[in-house]
């Protein structure tokens, strides 16, 4: 690949960035009011001990930053995956990986409220 090519294809992943962490942001803010909605009426019933504190979101708040901040190296990764495998330099091979990994990160997230469910199920129903 040209260092022109190189260039190009580097910009072209760092435009979508800002989506991509934006996406993050969302997905994240969406889940954890999900997760907070779920304890409340599916597990704190049954569990009084399930609360949403300060404390709580904070803890949650400074691990979902390091989540962040490993889903960036991942979308980093995607720029080198994109060199070494697509020999076309096909867009569509680009655009495929970008929206898998997006689809992908902004699923992560919800895996949390998924477990509050199956806790709901697996202990108290």
């Amino acid at each position: 690949m040209v260092k022109s090519e190189k260039y190009n294809l580097g910009k072209w992943w760092f435009n979508r960035r800002i989506k991509y962490n934006v996406g993050l942001l969302i997905s994240g803010f969406v889940s954890f009011n999900l997760y907070w909605l779920l304890g409340e009426l599916l597990i704190f019933p049954y569990d009084d001990t399930f609360e949403v504190t300060l404390f709580t979101m904070s803890f949650q708040f400074v691990g979902y930053f390091f989540f962040i901040l490993l889903a960036n190296v991942f979308y980093f990764l995607g720029y080198f995956v994109d060199v070494f495998f697509n020999k076309n330099n096909s867009e569509e091979f680009r655009t495929n990986l970008f929206n898998s990994g997006f689809i992908f990160s902004l699923f992560i997230p919800f895996i949390i409220p998924i477990l509050i469910v199956v806790r709901y199920f697996v202990e108290y129903y």
